[in-house]
């Protein structure tokens, strides 16, 4: 896939809007071709480093599901936003520690990294105070990778049928991240087989790289960023 943010200055692509309605598009013939309604393909604009002022930029042409990779970031940028656009939903899709479940309560509608007991642990014991928890996804480690967090896939439907039955906990769908350097199509064929005999048909898999394939294989969520908002800006010191 092309790098939007290598057009030239005065393309429609060398805008925020403008880079949005292409992955909009790209989105929509990922859809048709695998025989799909593209209604069913969610777009994660995933801001993670950019401030307040560029996610103005892209709840001005039409989205209002985002998501950040870190809690504290999450924190500093989106309440303000959400005030301003009450209809906005945001997602974590980072790796979330235990002792931070307490600061995604009522911030975030969904939870992509669900991965380990501990971490069901927490969520529970917030619910049981009376917190509302998110919707959760629980992320698969497809490539068995040591750096990468998400449950091995050997492990997946036992994870699973504890977050069921023994923390009655609303898991909703699974999450994966392929290795970087293997085709994603055998990780994402992967993730929906582990969904299909567990009963869960949201997927959240396919990135800027890999959406369309992604989409090929089912999935109802792609998290987008660096093809909506440009390479990556360092976060402050």
């Amino acid at each position: 896939m092309a790098n939007p943010a290598a057009r030239p200055p005065g393309s429609d692509l060398d805008t925020i809007a403008g880079r949005l309605a292409r992955v909009r598009a790209e989105i929509a013939s990922a859809a048709k071709d695998a025989g799909r309604d593209a209604a069913t393909v969610e777009l994660v604009a995933v801001g993670k480093t950019y401030g307040a002022e560029v996610m103005v930029e892209a709840i001005e042409a039409g989205q209002r599901l985002f998501g950040e990779n870190r809690v504290q970031e999450a924190a500093g940028k989106w309440p303000a936003l959400r005030e301003r656009w009450p209809d906005l939903r945001l997602h974590l899709i980072g790796p979330l520690q235990t002792n931070k479940v307490k600061d995604i309560i009522g911030l975030v509608d969904m939870l992509h990294t669900l991965d380990r007991d501990s971490l069901a642990v927490a969520l529970v014991k917030a619910r049981d105070k009376g917190n509302r928890l998110p919707e959760l996804l629980v992320q698969i480690n497809t490539g068995r990778e040591p750096q990468k967090a998400g449950v091995p896939p050997e492990d997946a439907d036992a994870f699973l049928a504890r977050c069921r039955d023994e923390w009655s906990l609303p898991v909703g769908g699974l999450m994966c991240i392929p290795p970087a350097e293997e085709p994603p199509a055998l990780h994402f064929a992967l993730l929906r087989e582990i969904g299909r005999r567990n009963g869960l048909d949201r997927l959240s898999m396919g990135m800027s790289g890999d959406y369309a394939t992604g989409i090929r294989f089912g999935a109802t969520m792609v998290r987008v960023g660096s093809a909506i908002f440009g390479s990556r800006a360092p976060l402050p010191a």
